[in-house]
């Protein structure tokens, strides 16, 4: 069971990545994101229906740890689309006081829910027969009946619950990371300054970004990746996004970190191979 889930897991990442480097605007994204997400809750439910769980320790592990992790997702991008297409078109003013108006608004979330926020953060298991079993659902113990009241089958008292932490955790840290962008560039909203438009894969620039910024080779050294990459998407017409996550999955790869830079030194000896004398 645990391979079916991962293979499903592991080809929803890869799609949802698939449509981060195509470069939409982030309504977009979310749009399609949620359209997937949607078609990988109903893989799982399906198999859940057709297959059950081996034992109560699955069943806890797969409402508790699999099920939130793509739930999550699926509220993220909601949540996101809905912000977005409602983001004041004002000045960088405006827009930070939207977006800490939306963490304030999460922050609630945690706070109306901290005992359980808690148990959450603490990875704490003493009473996850209590809240990830589906025949052990009550109404004392789950507040946000909407999600877990639904769908008998598939849901437990606390797994939507716990699929809003990590949801709200991620949204926390995406408006955190517009009112950064909005400080550091006075508001200005990205616009084609130069002519120029990356048309490649966006996690190719945040490569080439951080590789700059390691050489020590802008103002001497002097200059912070914040900085760089506002350079880069003012300069090539793009929204980076969250590059700092995107650099963790450039540090977890397997198989070559330097995937870009390598095939730009491989490019660049070919053409002085092939250049004229």
């Amino acid at each position: 069971m645990k391979k079916k889930y991962a293979i499903v897991i592991a080809t929803l990442e890869k799609d949802l990545k698939n449509i981060q480097s195509k470069n939409y605007e982030i309504v977009t994204t979310s749009e399609e994101s949620v359209h997937l997400i949607r078609n990988s809750l109903s893989e799982f439910r399906n198999f859940i229906i057709s297959n059950g769980f081996n034992s109560e320790e699955d069943e806890i592990d797969f409402f508790k740890n699999i099920k939130p992790k793509v739930v999550s997702k699926l509220i993220y991008y909601g949540k996101l689309f809905q912000i977005e297409s409602k983001r004041p078109k004002g000045s960088a003013k405006t827009q930070k006081k939207y977006f800490e108006n939306q963490i304030s608004k999460c922050q609630e979330y945690f706070n109306e829910n901290h005992l359980f926020y808690l148990y959450f953060k603490g990875g704490e298991t003493y009473s996850d027969e209590q809240y990830f079993l589906r025949n052990n659902k009550n109404i004392r113990t789950q507040f946000d009946c909407s999600g877990s009241f639904i769908d008998d089958f598939f849901s437990t008292s606390l797994d939507s619950t716990y699929s809003k932490f990590i949801a709200y955790e991620m949204l926390i840290q995406y408006f955190h990371f517009e009112i950064d962008k909005l400080s550091s560039n006075n508001g200005i909203s990205l616009s084609l300054n130069s002519g120029l438009t990356w048309t490649g894969r966006k996690i190719s620039l945040i490569e080439l970004t951080y590789a700059l910024e390691g050489l020590g080779v802008i103002n001497n050294g002097n200059t912070d990746i914040k900085e760089i990459a506002r350079g880069m998407e003012l300069l090539f017409n793009i929204d980076l996004g969250d590059y700092y996550r995107a650099f963790l999955e450039i540090k977890g790869r397997k198989l070559n970190n330097t995937k870009f830079i390598d095939t730009l030194k491989s490019n660049l000896l070919s053409r002085i191979e092939n250049s004229d004398n």
